[in-house]
């Protein structure tokens, strides 16, 4: 998942664009209202993230987190819908009261394979597949009761309209949003929002990388390889001539172009020649269009590969995004509501937990800010590179008007998808920013519901940026929700 870029990040970097006013909007009696809805069920949030953090079941296989968060937003009173675009652990989760505004809340809970880890400041796997490196148990449980937080204010205060949580697995590579967009749940939705955890109180926002991924399997002949080599043809070949020839497109293609790629399986042996072997390739780029472009070129060394190696090749794509297409007018509404929602401190027994995170970074932490830094908000700023990394939120953000944050869960300098991240994931400092991310979620919802100016003004720039002739397809094809991916990729 792609990371929130810090003000001071993007201000470094002189990708500024714009600065978001932190005007009042919600009257007073709203937000302590939305507020004190969601301190009262923080603890309920804080049980729901960290029984999803010991599930730690990877994408489209999280049966029991997609579970839980719809037994908890059924009992809350909201009707859902699951199993959804084909996704078993997918759902919707709807409270409406009368016509108005349709506010989504995305909602991930997906681990990583072979992350696993003790809430501990130091490496100690547990044994398990998977951990929640990304944080997403903060993620899927701090929406949720967000919009119970939500739904609890529509009903005193009789807000019409809907807020809609929308449970989405396999965000880690599986492009599980794609599959729910391309079915068309988010089309009668006026805005939606999200957040991430990360290093840092922010509201900013900017692109992502859109992405292509997919599995290039070779076929060979198998034979000896020193008593009858001639009789053979090696798949595993025509892997690796397929290999340097897109290292050599490197310097052909698009500035800022990623591409990446691991060998998931290339033969048993060395005495076989292998008649099976496959690559698994990801490209990047913010332009989708570039990304399709190089991906047609990787294709074409493939077949190339083939030919020269006298093998046959067949390629699955296994995923595809778009990038995320930010909106300055949401960016204020979530800054202002991040900024009434108050600020995170740290006990000393936090503060210790983080410096002794810090100690295991390779650089022993030289140069990390410290925990105690970072609860404080930064400036909301709108950036027009790409914050890295990917995501299936950016496809939702091409059909509806979007906007996400991002609050301090992790420990500063920590890796993305590393054990010290489970560990804080798992931790009272992973709580801490999802509670803060529930409330800036809430007081963001409802500022909407009391404003339809503000989505007025939203759909207005998204319209202009999304361009009158746009029409949205899904980069990764008419394929259907790969439920065994995980097996399929090698992990």
């Amino acid at each position: 998942m792609t990371k929130m870029m810090t003000a001071a990040a993007a201000l470094a970097a002189g990708m500024l664009l714009a600065a978001a006013p932190a005007t009042a909007q919600l009257a007073p009696a709203d937000s302590s209202q939305i507020l004190a809805n969601a301190a009262a069920g923080e603890k309920a949030m804080a049980d729901a993230a960290l029984q999803i953090w010991k599930f730690a079941e990877v994408g489209y296989q999280e049966t029991q987190s997609s579970a839980l968060l719809q037994a908890r937003l059924k009992a809350a009173g909201f009707a859902v819908t699951p199993g959804v675009a084909g996704e078993p652990t997918a759902f919707v989760a709807s409270f409406r009261n009368g016509a108005g505004p349709v506010i989504g809340v995305l909602a991930e809970f997906d681990a990583l394979p072979g992350l696993s880890q003790a809430a501990a400041p130091t490496r100690q796997p547990l044994g398990g597949p998977a951990g929640h490196g990304c944080g997403h148990n903060l993620f899927g449980a701090a929406s949720s009761y967000a919009a119970i937080a939500v739904k609890e204010w529509m009903v005193k205060n009789n807000v019409k309209g809907e807020i809609r949580v929308y449970g989405t697995p396999a965000e880690e590579g599986g492009s599980g949003k794609v599959y729910m967009v391309r079915e068309g749940l988010f089309r009668d939705v006026d805005t939606v929002l999200h957040w991430h955890p990360g290093n840092a109180n922010s509201a900013a926002q900017g692109p992502s990388m859109a992405n292509i991924s997919g599995k290039f399997r070779f076929h060979g002949i198998s034979a000896h390889a020193a008593g009858n080599p001639d009789k053979g043809r090696s798949a595993l070949d025509g892997v690796e001539a397929m290999d340097a020839m897109v290292n050599m497109m490197r310097e052909h293609i698009p500035d800022r172009t990623r591409i990446h790629y691991v060998i998931t399986n290339g033969g048993k042996a060395p005495n076989v020649v292998p008649d099976e072997a496959e690559v698994y390739y990801y490209v990047r780029h913010t332009d989708p269009k570039v990304v399709q472009a190089v991906w047609e070129w990787v294709k074409q060394a493939a077949s190339g590969a083939a030919m020269g190696t006298q093998t046959k090749v067949d390629v699955e794509v296994t995923g595809g995004v778009y990038s995320l297409l930010p909106n300055a007018a949401l960016m204020k509404v979530m800054d202002r509501s991040l900024r009434g929602a108050g600020t995170i401190t740290w006990t000393p027994e936090e503060l210790a937990f983080g410096q002794k995170i810090q100690q295991t970074f390779a650089n022993g932490g030289a140069g990390a800010p410290a925990l105690a830094s970072v609860g404080e908000v930064q400036p909301a700023v709108l950036v027009d590179d790409a914050m890295g990394g990917s995501t299936d939120v950016a496809d939702v953000s091409w059909v509806v008007p979007t906007v996400g944050l991002s609050t301090a869960t992790f420990v500063p300098g920590s890796a993305g998808h590393s054990w010290q991240n489970v560990a804080a994931a798992g931790s009272s400092i992973g709580i801490k920013g999802a509670a803060l991310a529930t409330k800036t979620l809430a007081l963001a919802a409802a500022d909407l519901f009391r404003s339809p100016d503000a989505i007025a003004a939203a759909k207005q720039e998204f319209a202009a940026k999304r361009g009158a002739s746009f029409q949205y397809k899904a980069l990764l094809g008419d394929r259907q929700p790969p439920l065994d991916y995980r097996k399929t990729a090698g992990e």
